[in-house]
């Protein structure tokens, strides 16, 4: 059963929460009585959540839809970043350059983007929380997926760097690596590349939205007081370190 939260007073932002991991986030966060804005290229599709048109490639849009929290909400309290894609599954000199750049683009650097505008903000709320969604991806490096693997590879060194950064602070940042998980990012992957990801599981599935937004509903809570800079598995057991 899931764990109750009550988030209220606080608010939210959820890139890519239009979609995937970031709408479960973003649902959850809802109904546990955050008050909640998602930044996404689409509207979402959820009742009592602020969209905004975001590309976290582009930092003007960043600050337009920062702008319009802040005037809205008063403040940004939690910070999830969700945006983000798999792009195709091709061995690296298959690879068009401009696709590997744009998959560093959206996983790695927008992070960075978000976070360069919000974290001012977010250091003058008594509490906060980033939880960036990276991947095992990241840990493992997946064949034929050298751009995700190195961008989310960057997000958990990011997350690292900036837990310590911000220690001395109210803020405290971590990042979760799921394994596969049932979205329509995986779409976008070939289907014998999913079965083999499903097989490397110990528990032979994949994993759920619902199952992500569990775990950074923990730690966007009150009750992750000592953990920054920590990266947490998702992976049905396939994580080995």
């Amino acid at each position: 059963m899931p764990v109750t939260y009550d988030f209220s007073g606080r608010v939210a932002v959820v890139t890519g929460g239009a979609n995937g991991i970031g709408r479960e986030v973003a649902r959850r966060l809802s109904h546990a009585n955050c008050r909640v804005a998602v930044w996404d290229l689409v509207a979402p599709d959820l009742p009592d959540v602020t969209g905004y048109r975001v590309d976290v490639t582009r930092p003007e849009t960043i600050s337009t839809a920062l702008e319009a929290t802040l005037a809205t909400y008063g403040g940004v309290d939690i910070l999830v970043q969700s945006a983000g894609y798999a792009g195709p599954t091709v061995p690296v000199e298959a690879y068009d350059p401009a696709e590997w750049r744009r998959l560093v683009e959206v996983n790695l650097i927008g992070v960075y983007e978000v976070a360069r505008l919000v974290v001012p903000h977010m250091r003058k709320r008594p509490f906060a929380r980033i939880i960036n969604i990276a991947s095992l991806a990241g840990k493992e490096g997946t064949p034929n997926s050298s751009a995700y693997s190195a961008a989310k590879a960057g997000v958990i060194a990011f997350t690292k760097a900036l837990g310590k950064e911000l220690a001395d602070t109210n803020i405290r940042v971590n990042c979760i690596a799921p394994a596969a998980i049932e979205t329509d990012l995986l779409k976008q992957m070939a289907p014998e590349h999913v079965e083999i990801m499903i097989a490397k599981s110990p528990m032979k599935r994949l994993g759920t939205v619902a199952e992500c937004a569990e775990l950074v509903l923990w730690l966007a809570s009150e009750a992750c007081t000592f953990n920054t800079g920590a990266v947490f598995d998702l992976s049905g057991g396939r994580a080995t370190y």
